[in-house]
């Protein structure tokens, strides 16, 4: 789905998030997938610029190894200017306290319907997949379109 709303962009991922999507690949082989998408390339800076803004950002959210995947994703907004796409909440909150452009996946799909790439009923679906498969979202399951319009999202 992501290839299809990006179609028209680059789409980086930092290399802590492949190591992340490695080490889950063990327990749902479908993640690994992801590392062999063509249309996903790692970036494995080694840059002071990005080294340093992934310090600061580890500081700040990073828990042993949790959350090195969102340190990284930082760092490359903050160092390369990209448009992040970040659903964990801490992370999404710091990106915008320190002026990223950063938006959620569910503002992604909605305005995918808004250019008709997508139906209200696909993103329905979508949405009761992702909730299946324990991804947090703020609504329960069948609760995309309810959700949507009290969001004034349409």
């Amino acid at each position: 789905m992501l290839k299809h709303l990006t179609r028209d962009h680059q789409v980086w991922i930092p290399e802590s998030v492949e190591v992340e999507l490695k080490d889950q690949s063990r327990t749902d082989p479908a993640l690994g997938l992801v590392l062999d998408a063509d249309w996903i390339t790692v970036d494995r800076s080694t840059d002071q610029a990005f080294l340093q803004a992934f310090a600061e950002f580890e500081q700040q959210l990073a828990v042993g190894e949790r959350n090195r995947g969102e340190c990284g994703v930082l760092a490359l907004g903050r160092t390369r200017g990209h448009e992040l796409l970040i659903d964990d909440g801490v992370a999404h909150n710091i990106a915008k306290q320190a002026g990223l452009n950063s938006r959620r996946t569910l503002a992604l799909l909605v305005d995918a319907i808004h250019e008709k790439k997508l139906t209200v009923a696909m993103v329905s679906d979508l949405a009761d997949d992702l909730i299946t498969g324990e991804y947090r979202l703020p609504f329960h399951r069948g609760g995309f379109t309810e959700w949507a319009a009290e969001q004034g999202l349409f």
